[in-house]
């Protein structure tokens, strides 16, 4: 099996079949930026995208990921190591505390402005919803929402 992350190929051992995409991810890949948290779907930690579409990776087998494009934390920056105007717009507006959940955060916050270029409260609420932070940091989230969609709309 081969499985296709942030551009790289992989060969997969095809008894990971039934594994979860998270734990493939982390323990046979190395990329640790995907974090398991609950492990049944509910506070968006693992969340990747698989074809463009924001997925929890704790509750996808593998082998549902097989021959597509899987995105993670790590391919969010460019390969030159520019970050990407949401990662930025997260340091800028300093909402990172403990962490945990922030690349599940990023990932979701990317799928957003890929959707709505230029979300209103209510359309950031929305879609962030289903990921949770311990540490509440909700308004710098949303500030940091905001302020990735005016770059990315001055960039266009």
């Amino acid at each position: 099996m081969k499985l296709k992350v942030n551009g790289t190929e992989y060969e997969i051992a095809s008894d990971w079949q039934d594994e979860s995409l998270l734990d493939v991810l982390r323990d046979h890949l190395g990329l640790t930026g995907t974090r398991f948290s609950c492990g049944i779907g509910v506070c968006g930690a693992c969340m990747v995208h698989i074809d463009d579409s924001p997925t929890n990776s704790c509750l996808t087998p593998v082998s549902i990921a097989v021959g597509k494009e899987i995105m993670t934390i790590e391919g969010l920056a460019a390969n030159d190591g520019t970050l990407h105007p949401l990662q930025q717009a997260w340091i800028d507006e300093a909402v990172p505390q403990c962490g945990y959940c922030q690349s599940g955060q990023l990932m979701r916050a990317l799928s957003l402005l890929r959707e709505k270029p230029d979300p209103d409260d209510t359309d950031i609420d929305q879609a962030m919803n289903g990921n949770l932070c311990r540490c509440g940091t909700y308004p710098r989230i949303k500030r940091s929402i905001r302020k990735a969609a005016l770059v990315l709309r001055e960039v266009k």
